[in-house]
């Protein structure tokens, strides 16, 4: 018993650096195989979180407890697997196709990023002009309030060359978060999104944009908001 009290102990030893690193420095976790129990909550508290398709899961129970107590037969990708966190719960930002893809999707996710809450986002050359016109604005958002667009395609018409690195694609549609880049500097966009729900926000979008916000006012990302 005693030997069970110090385990559990150590994982609150890994959740107070959780919390106290948390707008101090950015916390990325890499889902790349099992996550169940104690270690699931680790990574739910840090601030972005990438899971790897058909081999990785998160749940703090899994399918056989759930069988015993509810009698309901659910598999491991349906309970915390990269589609249900991506898309239903929230819980995971990104889902990569495999390992290596996963690493590539963490790195081009940290150069947007500082080193920590004293520092400026990194800065990358573009060749696209800072005081580059587009036409295709003034059409692309139609004139009547009750027709729907894609507001990524706004987004993509104003980033530098047109890159725009979406965070939780997949949940909360009716809003769009991410990262771009706008004269080589680092900046954290959030718009509503017309085409889902006319873009009206509801409990989700809010805690989906809430967050994001929080964390680029702890790195000092500049916003826009659309």
């Amino acid at each position: 018993i005693q030997e069970g009290v110090v385990s559990l102990a150590g994982y609150a030893d890994v959740f107070l650096r959780n919390t106290l690193a948390s707008g101090v420095v950015p916390q990325i976790s890499a889902i790349m195989g099992p996550c169940a129990g104690g270690a699931v909550y680790s990574p739910a508290i840090t601030d972005f979180i990438v899971m790897v398709e058909r081999s990785s899961y998160m749940f703090i129970t899994g399918p056989d407890v759930i069988r015993t107590v509810t009698h309901e037969d659910v598999t491991k990708e349906q309970l915390g697997g990269p589609e249900t966190h991506n898309s239903v719960s929230g819980v995971a930002h990104f889902a990569a196709r495999d390992d290596a893809d996963c690493l590539a999707l963490i790195r081009e996710l940290l150069s947007f990023l500082p080193s920590n809450c004293m520092d400026d986002p990194p800065t990358k050359p573009s060749s696209d002009p800072v005081d580059r016109e587009d036409a295709a604005l003034d059409t692309l958002v139609p004139a009547a309030p009750d027709q729907p667009y894609d507001m990524r395609d706004v987004i993509h018409r104003i980033a530098d060359e047109g890159y725009f690195f979406e965070v939780q694609e997949h949940f909360a549609q009716n809003i769009i978060i991410g990262f771009a880049r706008l004269g080589g500097q680092s900046v954290g966009i959030v718009a509503n999104q017309p085409a889902v729900l006319a873009g009206t926000l509801d409990i989700n979008a809010s805690v989906k944009g809430a967050r994001f916000v929080r964390f680029c006012d702890c790195f000092n990302i500049p916003l826009i908001t659309f």
